[in-house]
């Protein structure tokens, strides 16, 4: 489940348009490798500190691999690979690597698959309203504050965000 904030803003480059409601994105804490490799192989025989060692190796040479302008990839998951900006010159000679490639940072590209497998599996829940700086803990909250009636029917993630919302209560 994806916890979404929904906030009431302006985009920067159209000031006197009224502001709209953005969904946005309520990152939770990452978890630590440690986690991550005990919860991937808990009934299988691979035990955390080997795939946590494999992780350690695959991560090592996919450095070396990108460093020398190659594609990394990682199964039938995706690609990593570099990319960059660069400024234009008008003549070749003027081109100077060193002060006109910018921006440059690591890509993944996650497989056909593999996107599916996580785009078509996502839900979403809002959990959050920000309106004139002021955080509401839930859209039932916001909603109260404001005096606008809950539709427990409505699609977009509102019910009334009681316990009877979360089936685990």
């Amino acid at each position: 489940m994806i916890n979404i904030n929904l906030i009431k803003k302006n985009l920067g480059f159209k000031k006197e348009a009224p502001a709209k409601w953005y969904g946005v994105t309520q990152t939770g804490k990452a978890e630590t490798s440690y986690a991550v490799t005990r919860n991937a192989t808990e009934n299988t025989s691979t035990a955390p500190t080997e795939m946590d060692s494999a992780i350690e190796l695959f991560c090592r040479e996919a450095i070396k691999q990108l460093l020398d302008g190659k594609t990394v990839y990682l199964g039938r998951y995706g690609t990593f690979h570099i990319a960059f900006q660069s400024n234009g010159a008008e003549d070749i000679k003027d081109y100077n690597v060193n002060s006109m490639i910018k921006n440059p940072r690591i890509v993944f590209r996650a497989s056909k698959v593999f996107r599916a497998e996580v785009i078509n599996n996502l839900q979403f829940k809002v959990t959050g309203v920000t309106e004139d700086d002021v955080k509401y803990a839930s859209l039932p909250d916001y909603r109260r504050a404001k005096g606008i009636s809950s539709d427990p029917s409505d699609p977009s993630g509102g019910g009334d965000g009681g316990i009877e919302d979360d089936p685990l209560g």
